[in-house]
């Protein structure tokens, strides 16, 4: 079990299988040793996790779907690294988007739900660069959508 692997299982997390992608594009993209991975929406063992941050749903609740996004971007990391997630270097930067009605501002507090997961269970590896936008609407209907550029070996 590489390292990272070991911090996420003592959070009590174990990456799933990389998600297929919905539409007509793939997973993910290297380029020398960039890694892009698409973005991530909101979804786990339950299904989609639907909702519009400033209406239906509160922060708490959003900053939990940045984090299963944030979950399902590392699980994409490791099938792009063979399996061995300890090829990463370090996560270069995250985009989130939130779905929110117009007046609603807190989109960073919603992707610091990925944010400090990531943090945590990375370390300084895991510290990004990072935007926080709203969006009117989602695929799917889902609450939050990220994706990411990250540093492999």
């Amino acid at each position: 079990m590489s390292r990272f692997e070991t911090k996420l299982a003592e959070m009590g997390v174990a990456l799933p299988d990389a998600p297929a992608p919905a539409a007509n594009y793939v997973p993910y993209v290297q380029a020398g040793d960039m890694l892009y991975v698409s973005g991530q929406i909101s979804k786990d063992d339950s299904g989609l996790i639907v909702g519009t941050l400033g209406d239906d749903m509160d922060v708490a609740a959003g900053a939990a779907a940045a984090r299963v996004c944030a979950i399902a971007l590392l699980a994409q990391v490791k099938a792009a690294c063979g399996g061995d997630l300890d090829r990463l270097v370090r996560v270069v930067k995250l985009t989130g988007f939130v779905n929110s009605t117009g007046d609603f501002t807190d989109q960073p507090q919603v992707i610091n739900g990925a944010s400090d997961f990531i943090g945590e269970a990375l370390g300084d590896a895991g510290k990004h660069a990072r935007a926080a936008v709203s969006a009117p609407s989602l695929p799917f209907g889902v609450a939050v959508e990220i994706d990411g550029v990250f540093q492999i070996r």
